[in-house]
């Protein structure tokens, strides 16, 4: 393995120019161009080509085309989760996600992130945070999950949110930034 290959899986600044990663990139890439082209008439094909792309998919998973990733490799879906259309998860770092958790559409789960000073970003470092939604959480339409946040079990961010710090379990969060409005009944 490459050292800034390395780098970056360690959650490190890298240089994403590295061969090792554009190979990932690139097999990414294909996997997902087969998956967004798969026929609504096959759903086992589309299944296996989700499964190739991913980290790990669980039982009962739907992810409907287009799909957009990184490397896919770093995303692993929970059980029964659904994601909607047009979904853009930067997996630079890990992306976790539970079980019977709901993705409306055009929603961005962004690991990446990249250096405020100027010149670091000019010789192109860059690194990443994981993220980590919790079991049956509902992220809304549009919903964008920046780097490093975690989103506690049950929680419902509103459409269009932007979520830059950690969410609690069990609440509705809305804005930008999100914050907790309203806390919800624990379920039995």
């Amino acid at each position: 393995m490459s050292a800034m290959r390395d780098r970056m899986l360690a959650g490190e600044p890298y240089i994403a120019d590295d061969p090792e990663i554009i190979a990932d990139l690139d097999r990414a890439a294909r996997l997902g161009e087969r998956f967004n082209r798969s026929s609504a008439d096959d759903p086992e094909g589309r299944l296996a080509a989700l499964r190739e792309l991913l980290g790990s998919v669980g039982e009962d998973v739907w992810v409907r085309p287009p799909f957009h990733c990184d490397y896919g490799h770093q995303i692993h879906l929970g059980p029964r989760t659904f994601v909607n259309f047009n979904a853009v998860f930067l997996d630079v770092a890990r992306i976790t996600i539970g079980a019977d958790v709901q993705i409306g559409p055009n929603v961005q789960l962004l690991t990446a992130t990249h250096p405020v000073e100027a010149a670091a970003r000019r010789a192109k470092w860059e690194a990443a945070q994981p993220i980590t939604i919790g079991d049956n959480v509902w992220l809304g339409g549009g919903v964008i999950v920046l780097a490093g946040v975690t989103i506690g079990a049950n929680t419902v961010v509103g459409a269009g949110a932007v979520v830059t710090r950690d969410l609690p379990a069990n609440v509705v969060a809305v804005g930008n930034p999100a914050r907790p409005v309203r806390n919800l009944e624990q379920p039995a």
